[in-house]
C-alpha cells in the first residue's frame, strides 16, 4: 500500500499495519486512544495514556534508530516540526516506512489525524468526531466578543515564545487570544522581555518549560498571567476534546 503523508512524500507500507512506532507524543496518544494494540514503541516524552506499556526509543529530537529498527515497525509516525530530518532519513535508509504529519492549525490537526489513522488502517474514531464538533462551536471566551493580546513564553534562560504559524497560536486565536508575536520571522523566537509588543495577557504553559506560580509570572510585573495545561495548548489528539473547556477555565482565571 502506498499513501501520501502531509509533506507530499509517498510512504510504502508493506502489508497491513500491525506494528507502529510513534516518535511524537500527540500522535502516540492518538493511536493509543484508537487502537492501543498497534503501538510497539514510543518516545520517553510520550506520557499519555499514562498506562502505556511499550518500548521506549529515547526522545523526539534524538530517537534511537537501532531500537526502532529492531522493533520491526510497519510504519513510524513523525511530525515535520517535532522531529529532525536526518533522523527520519536514517530510518528510511534502513528500510523503515516513515509517515510525517505537518500540523500548524486546529483544522490541520483534525484533517491530518484522520488521514494518519486511515494510513494505519483505522476508521475515524469517536474522539476525533467529537473534536471536530466541539471546535466548530468554539468562539471568543471574553465578554461581549472582546479579545486579548498575549505573549506565550515556552522557555526561559533564554526567554523564547510562540511566534508565527503555530498550532498553539491557532488554538488561542480561536478562543479570543491573539498572539502578539504572530508576525515574527521565526516560529519560536528568542525574545527580550523589555521589547515585547503591547499585550494585556501572558499565557504560561507547563511544557516544554514548566512554568509555575513561582516561576514565570514574576518576570512580567503586573501583567495578568494565565498558567495553562501545556498538553491542552500544544498537543493535537484526544486532548482536543477537552482543550476548549480546560483552557477557557485557565485563561479566565488569569491573575
Amino acid at each position: 500500500m502506498t499513501v501520501i503523508d502531509d509533506t507530499g512524500r509517498e510512504v510504502r507500507i508493506h502489508g497491513g499495519v500491525r506494528r507502529v512506532v510513534s516518535i511524537v507524543p500527540s500522535l502516540t496518544e492518538s493511536v493509543a486512544a484508537t487502537a492501543p494494540g498497534l503501538l510497539v514503541g514510543a518516545t520517553d516524552w510520550c506520557t499519555h495514556p499514562r498506562e502505556l506499556d511499550v518500548t521506549r526509543v529515547k526522545g523526539t529530537k534524538n530517537p534511537d534508530v537501532d531500537t526502532i529498527v529492531a522493533l520491526q515497525p510497519d510504519v513510524v509516525l513523525a511530525n515535520e516540526e517535532e522531529n529532525r530530518g536526518p533522523d527520519l532519513q536514517a530510518l528510511r535508509d534502513r528500510g523503515v516506512p516513515v509517515y510525517v504529519t505537518d500540523i500548524r492549525t486546529v483544522d490541520d490537526a483534525l484533517v491530518s489525524l484522520g488521514r494518519m489513522l486511515a494510513a494505519c488502517g483505522l476508521e475515524e474514531p469517536a474522539w476525533l468526531r467529537d473534536a471536530v464538533r466541539i471546535w466548530s462551536e468554539v468562539s471568543t471566551i471574553w465578554p461581549e466578543g472582546t479579545r486579548r493580546r498575549a505573549v506565550v513564553p515556552i522557555w526561559r534562560r533564554p526567554w523564547m515564545a510562540v511566534g508565527r504559524d503555530t498550532f498553539t497560536g491557532d488554538v488561542l486565536r480561536r478562543l479570543g487570544v491573539d498572539n502578539v508575536l504572530e508576525d515574527d520571522d521565526e516560529r519560536y523566537p528568542k525574545v527580550d522581555l523589555d521589547a515585547l509588543p503591547a499585550h494585556d495577557l501572558v499565557v504560561l504553559p507547563d511544557e516544554p518549560y514548566r512554568f509555575t506560580a513561582d516561576d514565570g509570572p514574576e518576570a512580567f510585573g503586573d501583567k495578568p498571567c494565565a498558567l495553562v495545561d501545556g498538553r491542552m495548548l500544544t498537543w493535537y489528539g484526544p486532548s482536543l476534546v477537552e482543550a476548549p473547556r480546560v483552557l477557557t477555565e485557565q485563561l479566565l482565571a488569569a491573575r
